[in-house]
């Protein structure tokens, strides 16, 4: 394989594009989560800090000097805390894992004139389980983000409608999968 794109036309022009808005979907879902993730683990060390010191400028600076780090070591990072339950961790570390296939793996499919419909279909397959992953985690993620934010419990409805928003909005109406 040379070329990413080369002089040949792909067999499935319509199904890469669907495949591809649909990878490039699920990648800024990635994303969100990944930051998400980072920010509630910022907003936890920065009210531990200000329980255990007392002292609002330490906490400050400290806010200053936090890094986000890539998402395993958050992950990890928030096991430390008990704010986080094991089942939640557990669950977020999929959606972590899912993320990374998203992020590295979801879009490699060869060759595109080489692409047939079957290689594709696989593919999509495939990105939607690993979606439906990420979204378990991004749902349990945003819910914290949501309570932290508007300090009340986050609303049930959308917590059990976001698996079938996402999937509509990534995916459509259609089951070409």
């Amino acid at each position: 394989m040379g070329w990413s794109l080369d002089y040949q036309k792909p067999r499935e022009p319509e199904l890469l594009d669907r495949f591809f808005l649909a990878v490039g979907k699920s990648l800024y879902l990635a994303s969100a989560f990944e930051a998400k993730c980072q920010w509630v683990l910022r907003i936890v060390k920065m009210a531990s800090h200000y329980e255990r010191t007392g002292d609002a400028s330490a906490t400050v600076e400290l806010t200053k000097a936090l890094k986000d780090r890539l998402l395993g070591p958050t992950l990890n990072e928030m096991k430390g805390f008990p704010e986080f339950n094991a089942n939640d961790i557990g669950t977020l570390e999929r959606a972590k894992d899912a993320r990374n296939y998203i992020a590295h793996e979801s879009a490699e499919i060869g060759s595109l004139s080489s692409a047939t419909k079957k290689v594709i279909r696989e593919k999509l397959i495939r990105l939607r389980d690993e979606l439906d992953a990420l979204v378990r985690g991004d749902n349990v993620i945003s819910a914290w983000v949501y309570e932290i934010t508007e300090k009340e419990p986050a609303p049930r409805g959308i917590q059990s409608e976001y698996p079938e928003w996402v999937s509509k909005w990534v995916f459509g109406h259609d089951a070409g999968t």
